[in-house]
């Protein structure tokens, strides 16, 4: 049994729509029919630059929703097939390895990854979800502030989100707002509305020359430290002056969805990290299962999390991952581009 797969031969070049042999599902895994895989900048990155690839042939991509086809032996018995899920396909991990990735019509997910759809979720709105939640709760774990702690390190404590509108901003909005955070959200002006919707309690133009003084003047007459920085899009400066400037700790936090550069400013009280999952590997599946078989699962079902931002369907399926991948790089505001497989 074969499938049809956007194939990556080299370090930056063009994908080759081919067929593949179909996977078996290791005793932990699940086999995907996908029906729809958004977008991710890592994406470009993964391509252009070999960023996390180390298997030639490769198959990138990592946002995908579909129905389960079957499943391993050790498998949670709830992943019957037919189940609607969406999942995260960890190329980025697997460095690339093709049964992993998700530019492909059928692919290969551990259990652990995937999250079984409500049904007033639809397959592209899924799609938004499984890098977003995973960044945004691997980058709570980068800064020391693993599960367990997290909800009682939040108590009336303050958060900067930069890039509040963004796939990984939005979802940080609402998973901060979930977990009791005042959320303080830098986004652009046509934006606000929305991201206050998703749970922000103020929301600043990002584009503004004094953004960081605002920002630490509303945190200042709320009465909130802002300790915790959540960088989205690579703008780490302001939110790192936020924190110095408004924490009330020793030592302020930041982490930073974008791999960090020489660019980073260096501030002796304020540390800032590049998102990482926990490891060895049995830590990183109890990780992903908590922040999908549980954590997402629950705030799903319950509509406490709802996808975002908004889905933008990018016509064309496989075959245009390389025209979606350049007008992601060229920019993209308040929506995710989402192929339909």
């Amino acid at each position: 049994m074969t499938h049809q797969a956007a194939i990556l031969p080299s370090k930056g070049a063009a994908f080759s729509i081919e067929p593949r042999v179909t996977p078996t599902p290791g005793p932990n895994d699940l086999l995907i029919l996908v029906k729809n895989i958004a977008l991710n900048p890592v994406d470009h990155a993964q391509r252009a630059f070999g960023f996390f690839v180390e298997h030639y042939p490769a198959v990138l991509g990592s946002d995908i929703a579909g129905t389960v086809i079957s499943a391993g032996s050790s498998a949670p018995s709830a992943f019957k097939p037919g189940t609607r899920v969406a999942a995260f396909a960890p190329a980025f991990y697997t460095r690339g390895m093709p049964d992993y990735g998700a530019f492909q019509d059928k692919t290969l997910v551990p259990a652990a990854n995937a999250v079984i759809l409500p049904e007033h979720v639809s397959f592209a709105e899924g799609a938004l979800l499984p890098m977003a939640v995973l960044t945004t709760w691997s980058g709570l774990y980068s800064i020391g502030l693993p599960r367990d702690d997290v909800l009682a390190a939040a108590g009336g404590k303050g958060m900067i989100v930069w890039g509040g509108s963004s796939s990984v901003g939005s979802t940080v909005v609402q998973t901060a707002k979930i977990l009791g955070f005042t959320v303080y959200a830098a986004a652009s002006e046509k934006q606000h509305a929305y991201v206050q919707q998703l749970g922000a309690d103020r929301t600043f133009e990002y584009k503004q020359p004094d953004v960081v003084d605002q920002i630490v003047k509303a945190a200042k007459n709320d009465g909130v430290a802002i300790n915790i920085g959540y960088d989205a899009v690579g703008q780490w400066k302001y939110s790192m002056e936020v924190v110095r400037q408004a924490k009330s700790v020793a030592q302020g936090r930041v982490v930073s969805a974008p791999p960090l550069d020489d660019d980073v400013p260096k501030m002796e009280d304020v540390d800032v990290k590049f998102v990482l999952a926990p490891e060895p590997a049995d830590v990183q599946a109890g990780h992903f299962s908590f922040v999908f078989n549980e954590w997402l699962q629950e705030n799903l079902a319950s509509k406490k999390l709802v996808p975002s931002p908004k889905v933008r369907i990018y016509p064309g399926g496989l075959p245009k991952i390389m025209d979606g991948l350049a007008e992601l790089k060229a920019g993209v505001s308040g929506e995710k581009l989402v192929l339909e497989v």
